[in-house]
């Protein structure tokens, strides 16, 4: 007889939905299928409570719509029509941030709309920051990193996070266009990245030491990459060394997951630790899709891709 998992959880990236017509990336050379991405959201969504049992909850890994919605005025209206379709889901959605998120909202408009699954009583860091963890079953718990906490997005630029985030920015990045890593050592050192600020590594780092203590066994996510050979370069979190760092003193993460990338990628670290970047539903052509269903074992975890995303078992 087949063993039963423990849990299931979805998982999906990057649908940048927007009512516009079909447009190209930043760089202008891969297409993205603006309306067809909600389209590809809904059929994920009844694909997911069509099983039995229906996941315990998705992870939604961050730019829900695309920023071409601020230039439209469209941004309120595009982002209800992503929260109508998952509430139509029998679970709960965990939420990452992305850059699309802040380019067309503030930090305070996010915390106040449905993207902000952070529970009103959830310890964190201190300030704005959206991080937080869950356990969704015994000896199991999830971490939600806010990967945009060091960031020139979504701040007031009078803010002193802001200021803070912009000086570290330039020295790294001397480029006109903030946003071209263009001769850079480190490449990362972009705008539409960003960071995580030390109070929330210390945080995260006390979450860990409580896993070791209890014998967890954790999952990370976040929207930014954070190890070189789960992304390209570019597509990484400004301090990720840092991050990885915090993971790499503890026994009890088993996996990074990911978006941003929308090639996406995967790892297994010197560790032991998987880092799995998702390939995003934006450049998802609309014969097709990128979402998954992993299921969570004692000693694995299965992921069941869709479309675009491979089947992979990850042991730990």
């Amino acid at each position: 007889m087949e063993e039963a998992p423990l849990f299931s959880f979805g998982v999906i990236a990057d649908i940048q939905y927007a009512d516009a017509e079909d447009g190209y990336d930043f760089w202008g050379c891969r297409r993205r299928y603006y309306r067809h991405s909600l389209r590809l959201l809904r059929a994920a969504v009844e694909a997911w409570a069509a099983e039995r049992p229906p996941p315990a909850f998705v992870l939604q890994l961050g730019d829900t719509i695309d920023g071409v919605n601020a230039r439209r005025g469209a941004a309120e209206g595009a982002l209800e029509r992503v929260l109508a379709a998952l509430r139509r889901l029998p679970a709960p959605v965990h939420h990452a941030w992305g850059n699309h998120e802040l380019y067309n909202f503030s930090r305070d408009r996010l915390a106040r709309s449905g993207l902000n699954s952070r529970p009103p009583a959830a310890a964190g860091p201190a300030g704005d920051c959206q991080a937080y963890q869950f356990s969704p079953a015994p000896r199991f718990r999830f971490v939600v990193l806010d990967a945009y906490d060091l960031s020139v997005l979504g701040r007031d630029a009078a803010a002193p996070r802001y200021r803070e985030a912009l000086r570290l920015l330039k020295e790294k990045n001397p480029n006109e266009n903030l946003n071209s890593p263009a001769g850079l050592k480190e490449p990362q050192f972009v705008e539409f990245n960003g960071g995580f600020s030390q109070a929330q590594l210390d945080w995260f780092n006390e979450v860990l030491k409580f896993s070791d203590e209890n014998q967890e066994k954790v999952v990370v996510m976040g929207h930014l990459p954070i190890h070189p050979d789960s992304s390209d370069r570019v597509c990484l979190a400004w301090n990720y060394e840092d991050a990885l760092s915090v993971i790499h003193a503890h026994q009890c993460v088993v996996c990074f997951l990911a978006g941003h990338l929308h090639d996406g990628g995967y790892c297994l670290d010197s560790h032991g630790v998987h880092h799995l970047t998702l390939e995003g539903v934006i450049e998802t052509p609309p014969e097709s899709n990128a979402f998954g269903t992993i299921y969570v074992y004692d000693d694995k975890m299965i992921l069941k891709g869709r479309g675009r995303i491979s089947d992979r078992v990850m042991y730990y």
